[in-house]
């Protein structure tokens, strides 16, 4: 069992990812305005089934890891903060792109919208890396089953996930007008986001490495 504090710092983490420009967002935010919001639901769906792909491999991944080779856990979780300085990085750079600039896409049928949002989600580097390397921070092997673990947490992000996009899908075109009109926001969203990946980075490389 994940203890609760370590859950809500993940599910931060989660919520940080979601919101943080990336192929899944911009997909579905122009597919919502270039094509209403039940384009944009039902793209999500697709998007929501390549999660779990990312799940059951990170999770069959990650247990393997922690069985065969634990001192494997450092470079994970050196990885891991990397990788979240990198995206405090993507978030503050001069010229770093606003989820909300929508792409314009010619209209598509139900199911090539979810085939899309699929494959869109199943090849977003992204999600594969923060599941590979942010996962195995928040697993102890003495709580119980790593991958049970595993399951947890990726039911936790998926969760996450589909709450947020489905408030985008929804309010895609209000949203992204409102922020077009309020240029200073988006600013003060892309710094706030890139300080608290960093804080969470820094929070992974002062972790002590958990032994089986």
């Amino acid at each position: 069992m994940i203890a609760l504090p370590d859950l809500l710092v993940f599910a931060a983490a989660c919520l940080l990812l979601v919101l943080t420009p990336g192929p899944n967002m911009i997909y579905l935010i122009s597919r919502s305005i270039c094509q209403g919001r039940k384009a944009g639901v039902i793209s999500l769906l697709g998007v929501v089934a390549g999660f779990f792909v990312h799940m059951l491999a990170a999770a069959i991944g990650v247990t393997a890891v922690f069985l065969a080779v634990p001192m494997a856990y450092e470079a994970l979780k050196w990885a891991g903060a990397l990788y979240l300085l990198w995206m405090a990085w993507q978030a503050v750079r001069p010229g770093a792109r606003s989820p909300f600039e929508a792409q314009q896409l010619a209209p598509d049928s139900s199911r090539k919208l979810m085939l899309m949002g699929f494959l869109t989600s199943a090849l977003n580097p992204k999600i594969a890396v923060f599941y590979l390397s942010v996962f195995p921070q928040f697993i102890s092997p003495e709580h119980g089953s790593v991958f049970a673990q595993s399951i947890a947490l990726g039911l936790t992000q998926i969760s996450v996930s589909f709450v947020v996009n489905l408030m985008i899908a929804l309010f895609a075109a209000g949203i992204a007008a409102w922020f077009v009109h309020n240029p200073l926001w988006l600013a003060v969203q892309r710094y706030f986001m890139g300080f608290v990946l960093a804080a969470l980075a820094v929070r992974l490389m002062l972790e002590q490495r958990r032994v089986v």
